[in-house]
């Protein structure tokens, strides 16, 4: 261990920080500066003196990965992301939560340079950093699982600031069990225990042994207490000492509990409710200065000696980054193949051969969309080694393992059913379906492997936070959703999705995908792995669907298209047997095969109805205008949708003088057949709305 350089312009440096993050709160009038004020010292402590990273390449491979889950004090990341020289100049301080800054009131990935996620609602940071720290894991073991700790250039730690409300929030429960029970070595987590809330003393509403909570997780617990003595003492070499600790411990996740008083030193908001989410006013603002001994008449004061002291982060991080280079460089010369597939990987390219990769099913046969997906999974893991994922405990219904290869665990905890390894692929999220979410995003946002997780579509409502965090930061990661509508039959209407489709569509920027067919499963995966941007999620079916007989090309005659126009998201699947289309038919998912049906039935009685398949309509609306309007020419304006939930925004598509067949209540319990029938998903239905929709027309 190194022993820490500190000295006064240190100390100086960290009181710049403090008063620059309370200087720019009080300019915008708005924000949270008590963590940030109280935090200065450690977010100073990591980026200047234990983080390995380079302000100059920010997506440097070997970096230590820094997560602020507590968000809303973005200025402990902001100020250092200024001082280090990571592209953040005090403009961007200024300018703090205003129009068009770098400096939202919530680190923002893809937005403000250094920031590695988007933090705002808590507990997901923490979460989220679980995943950063699986994927390191991962991908330690697919590219240089040979070498000693600590020898490999895919070495690296996640580091996280974490606060009273990440700990409260269950998503971080959820995670941090699993992290334990991974034995993440990887991770250290620093908890800023200064037990204020918005709502003043957390004694109101949280009082748990936080330490016993975290050992009976299997993590390495230690306290660092400034406050022990009775006086304030911030003991930078205590704190490092245990960040030093922690890295130590090689087999388990590391919590540092810090115990902080908020806001300290500013002379009377500090250690209160009001110093967390406002600004201290122009008094408070004015005593903390001159307990710091800065100027109260003057804003964003940094001296030339301190700004030269942070600013040698760049040469720091051009020194580290060369060393780390001299080791990864070692690593390619020896490892090829590995690195071959690291550029591919990093290009965001599929391998060699993947379209005939994928599954071709029979015509004429019947397969549950879900078991095609297995297969596909199945066919792609043999090409694919980047892909890995698994269940919420759910791995037999949602078909998502990939056979033959080992779980993603120690080799302890090994079962009758499954073989561990910490290198292994097969991932099993036990039965926390938030936490999932949240780590597939960290796993994603870590590096360039493709993982997804799966569950029952109702249980989405239980990962939508994350979900709706991996569409905000524009992310691709994968949500496997089973058991899509009340098909699932005899579970009942606690089981059987109803609102989950219309409401997971009204998430900007995400994919919903539900395949029509089998063959419509093997394209849609090949469309959902080629996207490098926004997540996607893939709901399946319980029960057998047919397979459709198709040609080659587009619709044309008694012809039906080929499954490869699954990509632009709806497409013609059947032509009106006249060319002509009378009607249109759009459906999704298992209920295709009812507008199919009713086509057949509507031509006997002299009516031409064209059968749009719509795997995804947020692929669709990429589409340009020509090729969504010879989808669904504007012309024809008799058409129905058939959709076996909430019809809830189908009119759009349909128009007014549209019809939709759908489900506008909860289900119950029986045989997805009986449950057709009573609630009217049935091919007469489709039908008769066919006709009312003419009539309209």
């Amino acid at each position: 261990m190194v022993d820490l350089q500190w000295d006064s312009i240190d100390n100086k440096a960290v009181d710049t920080a403090r008063v620059l993050a309370a200087d720019a709160v009080e300019r915008v009038g708005n924000g949270h500066p008590g963590t940030a004020i109280s935090l200065a010292p450690v977010a100073y402590l990591l980026f200047q003196k234990v983080m390995r990273r380079d302000p100059r390449d920010q997506d440097w491979l070997g970096r230590d990965r820094f997560i602020l889950s507590v968000g809303h004090s973005s200025l402990t990341q902001y100020v250092q992301l200024y001082l280090g020289g990571y592209g953040l100049e005090l403009d961007d301080l200024k300018a703090l939560r205003t129009w068009g800054s770098l400096t939202p009131g919530h680190p923002e990935y893809g937005h403000t340079s250094g920031v590695e996620i988007t933090t705002g609602p808590l507990g997901q940071g923490l979460a989220s950093a679980v995943g950063f720290a699986y994927a390191a894991r991962y991908e330690r073991g697919l590219f240089d699982p040979e070498a000693a700790a600590g020898e490999s250039p895919f070495d690296h730690t996640i580091y996280v600031i974490a606060g009273d409300g990440d700990l409260q929030e269950g998503v971080t429960s959820e995670a941090s069990s699993l992290a334990g029970h991974q034995e993440l070595g990887n991770l250290v987590v620093i908890y800023d225990s200064n037990q204020i809330s918005i709502e003043d003393n957390t004694n109101i509403a949280f009082t748990e042994d936080v330490a016993a909570r975290y050992a009976s997780y299997n993590w390495h617990v230690q306290t660092v207490d400034w406050k022990k003595t009775g006086a304030y003492v911030e003991d930078i070499r205590e704190l490092n000492a245990a960040i030093e600790a922690a890295k130590a411990v090689q087999d388990k996740p590391s919590l540092i509990i810090l115990k902080t008083i908020i806001g300290w030193p500013s002379p009377t908001k500090k250690n209160t409710g009001k110093i967390h989410g406002s600004a201290l006013g122009s008094e408070e603002l004015a005593g903390l200065k001159r307990e710091l001994g800065f100027d109260p008449e003057q804003t964003f004061t940094v001296s030339d000696e301190v700004i030269n002291r942070t600013r040698s982060a760049i040469e720091r991080g051009a020194i580290d980054r060369a060393e780390w280079a001299v080791s990864f460089d070692r690593w390619a010369a020896a490892h090829p193949e590995r690195k071959q597939l690291l550029d591919r990987l990093e290009a965001g390219n599929l391998p060699e051969g993947f379209n005939n990769a994928l599954p071709v099913f029979e015509a004429g046969t019947e397969v549950s969309t879900r078991a095609a997906s297995g297969k596909v999974l199945n066919a792609l893991g043999g090409i694919m080694p980047e892909l890995w994922g698994g269940s919420a405990d759910l791995a037999e219904s949602n078909n998502t393992t990939i056979a033959g290869v080992k779980s993603f665990v120690p080799e302890k905890w090994s079962t009758s059913e499954w073989s561990g390894d910490p290198y292994g692929r097969v991932l099993h999220f036990g039965i926390r379906e938030h936490a999932m979410g949240s780590i597939l995003n960290g796993i994603v946002l870590h590096g360039p492997t493709r993982a997804y997780g799966g569950t029952f579509l109702i249980f989405s409502d239980y990962m939508r936070p994350a979900v709706r965090l991996a569409a905000l930061m524009n992310i691709p990661s994968i949500f496997v959703w089973t058991h899509d509508s009340v098909a699932l039959g005899e579970d009942g209407p606690t089981h059987q999705p109803i609102e989950q489709l219309a409401t997971l569509r009204a998430i900007p920027n995400l994919a919903v995908v539900r395949p029509a067919d089998a063959n419509e499963v093997s394209w849609a995966w090949r469309e959902i792995l080629s996207r490098r941007e926004g997540p996607s999620g893939i709901a399946l079916t319980r029960q057998n669907l047919p397979v459709f007989e198709r040609g080659e090309g587009a619709a044309s005659g008694d012809t039906f298209a080929s499954a490869d126009h699954v990509g632009r998201g709806a497409y013609v699947l059947a032509e009106a047997p006249s060319g002509t289309p009378d009607v249109i038919l759009i459906a999704t998912g298992s209920e295709v095969q009812l507008a199919v049906a009713a086509r057949e039935l509507l031509h006997i009685e002299g009516v031409n109805a064209r059968v749009v398949s719509a795997p995804c309509l947020e692929w669709f609306a990429e589409q340009t205008l020509d090729y969504q309007e010879s989808v669904l020419p504007p012309s024809v304006r008799a058409r129905v949708s058939v959709e076996a939930a909430l019809s809830l925004g189908w009119r759009e598509i349909v128009g007014d003088a549209g019809r939709s067949v759908s489900i506008e209540h909860f289900g119950a319990s029986a045989d997805y057949k009986t449950l057709f029938r009573e609630f009217g998903m049935t091919t007469e239905a489709v039908v008769a709305a066919a006709k009312d929709s003419i009539t309209a027309a």
